[in-house]
């Protein structure tokens, strides 16, 4: 018997980290996972560098039940999705699950507006350090940090060690590595 494929939401707003959502998603769907990206509105996104990708359904449209796993990329769409209030909720809903939450880069911020770092050990691109700690989160300048559900990164670099991190955190077995 096939076991279903374990459902990932990836958040996406115009100019993301173009890698930071490319990377993770191929390396997920690669890895046995089913990713779907959750936008503002349907349709193509673009990111930073010119990379598009295709927001499958809004916030609107999807629920955190939905999904096994949360990704957030960084770049400048975390700081777009912030200000978009279910965006805001639907982030905040699925840390309150305990399900897994990964952010890289300027992920972050949106975790920030969840209001939902108090009391919380993650890294980030070095940039919205203060931010986080004003939030109530530790920062530490390490590739990776997991404190409970919460899976966090740094820059493009960490990159390998992040998407090992959602495997493990989602229970599937990584693709093999590209040369």
């Amino acid at each position: 018997m096939e076991t279903a494929k374990k459902r990932v939401a990836m958040v996406l707003a115009k100019n993301y980290e173009d890698v930071e959502a490319t990377d993770p998603k191929a390396f997920l769907e690669q890895s046995g996972a089913e990713v779907t990206v959750i936008g503002v509105e349907r349709g193509e996104i673009e990111g930073k560098k010119g990379e598009k990708i295709t927001a499958d359904a809004t916030f609107e449209e999807v629920s955190p039940d939905d999904f096994a796993m949360l990704v957030i990329p960084g770049g400048g769409s975390p700081e777009n999705l912030r200000i978009h209030d279910p965006a805001v909720e639907f982030t905040r809903r699925f840390m309150e699950s305990g399900k897994p939450v990964a952010a890289i880069c300027h992920g972050p911020q949106l975790l920030i507006s969840a209001k939902v770092l108090q009391g919380r050990t993650l890294t980030s691109v070095n940039k919205i350090r203060d931010d986080v700690m004003n939030a109530g989160g530790e920062y530490v300048d390490e590739p990776l940090v997991e404190d409970g559900n919460l899976i966090t990164s740094r820059v493009p670099a960490d990159l390998p060690v992040f998407d090992e991190a959602l495997a493990r955190a989602l229970g599937v077995v990584p693709a093999m590595s590209a040369p």
